[in-house]
C-alpha cells in the first residue's frame, strides 16, 4: 500500500483559541463553553475528573480567560506534602516558627496576590489544613505560621480532585463546609474514552508539539494505528496518550505501538495476579510463555485489522509472509478465523477517489470524525525497547 493522505479539517486554530485544549468532541466543547461562562466571575471553581484528564489545563484556561490573566498562576499539589509543610507552603512562616525555619518565608497565597491559585488533589489536604483554608475562602485572610497577625489576600481559588467528594465527606476525610464553599460551580472533565473525537486531533497536536524537540519529523499514521488508537480505552487518559506519542516519536516503531495498544486493551484478563503461584520452569520459562502469548495476540490482531489478508498482516508486523505463515502454523491459529476475515475483506469495497482523472484513484479513504490530516504509510522497523 502506498502513502495515502486524506484532507481532513484541521483543528489547530481551534486548539490555539482554547488555550491549548483540544475540543473536537461535544464533551470538551461543553467544558470550553463552561469555562467561557464563568472565567470572569470571581468565584471558586471545582474541577472534577479522573487522573490524567487535564484538569490543570482547564484551570489554566480559566485563568487565561479571566481578568487576572496577566497576573500569576500557581499550582500546589496538596498530596505531595505533609500537613505542616503544606501549611508553610500555602501561608508562609516566620523565622523560628518550627525547627529549620531560619528565616521568614512568604507562602503561595502571598506570592499569588491578585492572581489564581490551583489546589490540586484538594481531597488529600489534611483536615487541620482544610480548616485554615476554609478561613481564607470565607474571610479572605490568613496568618503565617508563627504569627497571629492576619493578612488580607486577593486570590482566585480553583481546586481539582479525582476523588468522590461525597464519599470523602461521609468518611470524614473532607469537610462538608469546605465542599459547599468550594462548590459554587464545578466542571467535570471527561475521560478520554468519552471524547473519542479528540483522540486523532490530540495525537496530531502532540506530534506537532514534540517532533522538533526529539529531532523527528511528524510520523505518518497507518489505518491499523488509527483503528487501534480509536478502540483503546486509554485508562490513563490524556497523560497516557502523551506518553504514548512520545515513545512513538522516539522509537518510530508501529509494530510495538500496536502491541502496546492491543496488549493493554485486555490486560485485566490477560495478566496473571501477582499472588499466582509461579508456573513450573522458573522465570525464564514464564517469560518465554508470556512472549509467545503476546506474539500470538499481535498476529491475531493484525489478521483482524487486515480482514484476514496474510500479506497485509505481515506488512503490519514488519515480517515476511512466509514467517507469518510459519508462526500461524506454530501457534495453531484457527484457519477459520483468517478465512472468515478474508471473506469479510473481499466483501468490503476499497474506497476510491471519486475523481480518477486527477490521478488520485489509488488513494484509500480513512473514516474519522472531526480529526486532522492522517497519512497512511508502511510500518517502520521493529525496535527492541518496550513501547
Amino acid at each position: 500500500m502506498g502513502v495515502i493522505t486524506r484532507s481532513i479539517p484541521d483543528n489547530r486554530e481551534q486548539t490555539e483559541a482554547n488555550e491549548g485544549v483540544v475540543a473536537a468532541s461535544s464533551a470538551m466543547q461543553k467544558v470550553c463553553s463552561q469555562v467561557r461562562q464563568i472565567a470572569n466571575f470571581e468565584i471558586p471553581v471545582l474541577l472534577l475528573g479522573e487522573s490524567g484528564t487535564g484538569k490543570e489545563v482547564v484551570a489554566r484556561m480559566i485563568h487565561k480567560q479571566s481578568q487576572r490573566a496577566q497576573r500569576t498562576f500557581m499550582r500546589v499539589n496538596c498530596a505531595a506534602l505533609p500537613a505542616e509543610l503544606l501549611e508553610s507552603e500555602l501561608f508562609g512562616h516566620e523565622a523560628g516558627a518550627f525547627t529549620g525555619a531560619t528565616r521568614t518565608r512568604p507562602g503561595k497565597f502571598e506570592g499569588c496576590q491578585q492572581g489564581t491559585i490551583l489546589l490540586d488533589e484538594i481531597a488529600e489536604m489534611p483536615t487541620k489544613s482544610q480548616a485554615k483554608f476554609l478561613h481564607v475562602l470565607q474571610d479572605g485572610e490568613f496568618s503565617r505560621l508563627g504569627n497571629t497577625f492576619p493578612q488580607k489576600v486577593d486570590v482566585r481559588v480553583l481546586a481539582a480532585t479525582n476523588v468522590n467528594l461525597h464519599q470523602a465527606i461521609a468518611s470524614r476525610q473532607f469537610r462538608a463546609d469546605l465542599y459547599y464553599r468550594l462548590n459554587i460551580y464545578s466542571i467535570s472533565v471527561p475521560p478520554l474514552r468519552e471524547r473519542q473525537a479528540d483522540i486523532v486531533p490530540m495525537i496530531d497536536h502532540f506530534t506537532h508539539l514534540w517532533a522538533g524537540n526529539f529531532g523527528r519529523q511528524q510520523l505518518p499514521m497507518t489505518r491499523a494505528m488509527l483503528d487501534a488508537c480509536m478502540h483503546y480505552d486509554w485508562p490513563g487518559n490524556v497523560r497516557e496518550l502523551q506518553n504514548f506519542v512520545k515513545r512513538w516519536l522516539i522509537f518510530n516503531d508501529e509494530a510495538q505501538a500496536l502491541c502496546y495498544l492491543h496488549g493493554h486493551s485486555g490486560s485485566s484478563s490477560q495478566v496473571a495476579p501477582i499472588d499466582t503461584p509461579p508456573a513450573p520452569g522458573g522465570l525464564k520459562s514464564q517469560l518465554g510463555r508470556i512472549k509467545k502469548e503476546a506474539e500470538k495476540r499481535a498476529i491475531i490482531h493484525a489478521l483482524e485489522l487486515s480482514k484476514g489478508s496474510r500479506k497485509e498482516a505481515a506488512r503490519m508486523l514488519n515480517i515476511s509472509t512466509r514467517s507469518l505463515q510459519y508462526k500461524i502454523n506454530s501457534y495453531e491459529i484457527d484457519r477459520s478465523t483468517g478465512a472468515a476475515m478474508e471473506q469479510n475483506g473481499a466483501a468490503a469495497q476499497t474506497c476510491r477517489s471519486p475523481h480518477p482523472a486527477t490521478g488520485d484513484a489509488q488513494e484509500d479513504c480513512v473514516s474519522t470524525t472531526n480529526s486532522l490530516p492522517v497519512r497512511i504509510a508502511h510500518s517502520s522497523s521493529l525496535a527492541d525497547e518496550q513501547f
